[in-house]
């Protein structure tokens, strides 16, 4: 276990990699003084358009799916991936370099899985998907797809890779308490809805 923690590491720095911020930075804008403060690809939607959104988006999920290409490359077996997908995770909630704050997590976990496990992958993204598209809310499509993420890991793929889906599932939930909260008030923005 201990070789691996330089790999550990690697994965946290690169999930760490704050594309919004640096793709917000090339259009002179400060992301964290727009829209809802937030690093990630729906803030950036909302502040600065479609394209950039994209960028960012792309980015986040590159960032997880390389980590866990890098625990696969040094043959770190299912739980060592998970763990590198996670640290990447956590990379991207507490970057290095924005004062161990950051975003969501939500681009970053869709890379992660992706390659980790991808046929409860694409079960969570169809079900993503269809969330969004039938309520508007991000927050709330990343709650009720990564909810599903669990059981189809449970049912569709290695039980050895069921603990890193339940691990990144809880911290989806812990990443959005705030939103649950407005949701439940009814002060939560729907995509595209402008302050």
């Amino acid at each position: 276990m201990v070789k691996y923690l330089p790999l550990l590491a690697a994965g946290f720095v690169l999930g760490s990699i704050p594309f919004g911020i640096i793709v917000a930075k090339a259009r002179r804008v400060d992301l964290k003084k727009v829209g809802s403060g937030n690093i990630g690809a729906t803030n950036v939607l909302r502040s600065l358009g479609t394209i950039p959104a994209v960028l960012t988006l792309l980015g986040d999920i590159l960032k997880g799916t390389m980590a866990v290409a890098l625990g696969r490359h040094f043959g770190a077996g299912p739980f060592l991936e998970g763990l590198m997908g996670i640290s990447a995770i956590l990379g991207h909630n507490f970057s290095l370099f924005l004062g161990f704050r950051g975003g969501k997590g939500v681009a970053t976990s869709i890379g992660v899985i992706a390659l980790f496990v991808p046929t409860a992958a694409l079960i969570t993204g169809i079900v993503w998907i269809a969330s969004v598209i039938a309520f508007r809310y991000s927050s709330l499509g990343a709650l009720i797809s990564f909810s599903v993420l669990p059981f189809a890991v449970a049912f569709l793929d290695n039980r050895e890779k069921l603990p890193a889906a339940l691990f990144i599932t809880l911290l989806i939930f812990f990443r959005h308490w705030d939103n649950i909260r407005r949701l439940l008030s009814g002060n939560e923005r729907r995509i595209g809805q402008r302050e």
